[in-house]
């Protein structure tokens, strides 16, 4: 496979851009731009700092220095052919448990101009039902009490902010690139809720000299296992510790709200525009929506790989119905877009063989994903009266996955919610089926107070448990 290298001298690139949480997506979707861009000679300021905060980041950052922070990045396409992409935008690599004082120093260097985001759904810490900041937390109490030692995101921003503040070292964008409905005014609401709570001072500075996009963000990115690192490496003739691979659709759009100047992204395919709203609804509401309808059965069903999954047309038919009937009705298309090849290309992408996704992936933080990706439409089809028989079927299936953590075909697992609370652990393990109807992802809507939904799901619930998946599955494709 011939790799496809960039063209720049990465001496010359100097760092403009500070990324938080540098997984797998941000290195598949922001690096991927930004590398590409990094060819043309006016936009070397664009270079790209990652961060990382967790204890367990320590193994991409040891991987990454290995090799100068450089990687491979495998673009997956339909088609089967696929392209090979040297990575060299990311300029530095700082791991906040190693140098916490870097991270601080780093956010108020005046040379960055934005700070991006990939923190996940559930990192706002904002409750789900009353979408406030939820100041009680211990970690925040720690970082609201002791602004110098901070230990999560908001506590290293606000001293950062602080600093930059007190350097007169200019205004800034922060970037979210998470999925998240409005995602810009969600971190504003949860920095600015911290940052208020610390510091009134800095709060006020923030209101004038900080702005928070909104975006859309896009590109299947599949976990990368051991046997994925041996596999692109003997396929790609690389010798890589960190490698990336991604399928061949890529879409950002992004609000053009960048206080202090911005790369010229647009000229490698991001759509820039006044308002993201159409275009954040038709994706979370149809892929990713769609990736969770599909998660949870196709998982008990003994599905791991989601283009496998694919190959079951009853998971096809489910889908296409769920996007068609449910989910179409309340998603505007966005200007230009043609909705029916979208929710087409979505089938294609997900039957993606060469991408291969993990069902296990999509499955991952139901807790934090369902109130996203669900629930807001759930609420408007119960409200108008319509066919519930999906929905319902999925929140029985992941009430089973959750409680009996064995699918059909005996095979036992784990499950990973790493935002579930002891409250959330308790209505799990309830014999009562109705207790599960009060979880913490569902907060945003009234589940009980519908009949119809109450009775398709205790139905499901049974059926599930005495039948399997599959079959009550294909009882309900019509």
């Amino acid at each position: 496979m011939n790799m496809i290298y960039y063209n720049y001298d990465v001496s010359e690139i100097r760092t403009g851009i500070l990324h938080i949480g540098v997984g797998n997506f941000h290195r598949a979707h922001q690096q991927f731009y930004t590398n590409i861009l990094l060819n043309d000679g006016d936009q070397k300021n664009w270079g790209i700092c990652g961060v990382c905060l967790l204890p367990s980041d320590e193994k991409i950052v040891n991987n990454l220095r290995a090799q100068n922070l450089q990687y491979s990045l495998t673009v997956c396409g339909r088609s089967g052919k696929d392209e090979v992409y040297k990575i060299g935008s990311l300029k530095e690599l700082i791991w906040g448990v190693e140098d916490p004082e870097a991270v601080v120093k780093k956010i108020a260097d005046k040379g960055v101009k934005i700070i991006t985001l990939t923190i996940t759904e559930g990192g706002y810490n904002l409750d789900k039902e009353t979408g406030e900041f939820i100041l009680e937390d211990e970690k925040i109490q720690h970082d609201l009490k002791d602004s110098s030692n901070p230990i999560t995101v908001f506590g290293f921003m606000a001293e950062g902010l602080r600093q930059r503040q007190r350097q007169s070292a200019g205004a800034i964008t922060i970037l979210s690139c998470d999925n998240l409905q409005h995602n810009g005014t969600t971190a504003k609401r949860a920095f600015l809720s911290f940052i208020e709570a610390q510091d009134p001072e800095l709060a006020a500075w923030v209101k004038e000299n900080v702005t928070f996009p909104n975006s859309m963000v896009d590109r299947i990115t599949p976990a990368t296992t051991q046997e994925d690192v041996e596999r692109l490496n003997k396929r790609n003739g690389t010798d890589d510790r960190a490698p990336v691979y991604c399928e061949d659709f890529a879409q950002w759009v992004i609000e053009d709200q960048f206080i202090a100047g911005r790369p010229a992204w647009e000229r490698v395919g991001v759509e820039f525009t006044n308002d993201v709203t159409t275009f954040e609804n038709m994706k979370l509401s149809l892929l990713n929506a769609s990736h969770t309808l599909l998660s949870y059965p196709a998982f008990l069903m003994g599905y791991r790989k989601v283009d496998q999954a694919m190959e079951d047309k009853n998971l096809v038919k489910f889908i296409r119905d769920f996007m068609d009937k449910d989910i179409t009705p309340f998603v505007p298309a966005p200007e230009n877009t043609d909705l029916e090849k979208y929710k087409q290309t979505l089938i294609e992408r997900f039957a993606n063989h060469s991408v291969s996704d993990q069902v296990s992936r999509l499955c991952f933080d139901g807790i934090s994903k369902f109130p996203v990706y669900i629930i807001p439409n759930l609420d408007k089809m119960i409200k108008r009266a319509k066919d519930l028989t999906r929905p319902a079927f999925l929140i029985a299936s992941y009430r089973h996955y959750l409680k009996y953590k064995t699918d059909e075909r005996g095979n036992a697992f784990e499950t990973a919610e790493p935002w579930i609370t002891e409250n959330d652990q308790q209505l799990i393990d309830s014999e009562n089926a109705h207790d599960f109807l009060d979880l913490s992802a569902f907060k945003g809507v009234q589940l009980k107070t519908s009949e119809q939904f109450i009775n398709q799901y205790n139905s499901f619930v049974e059926d599930i448990k005495n039948s399997g998946t599959s079959s009550v599955l294909q009882s309900i494709i019509k």
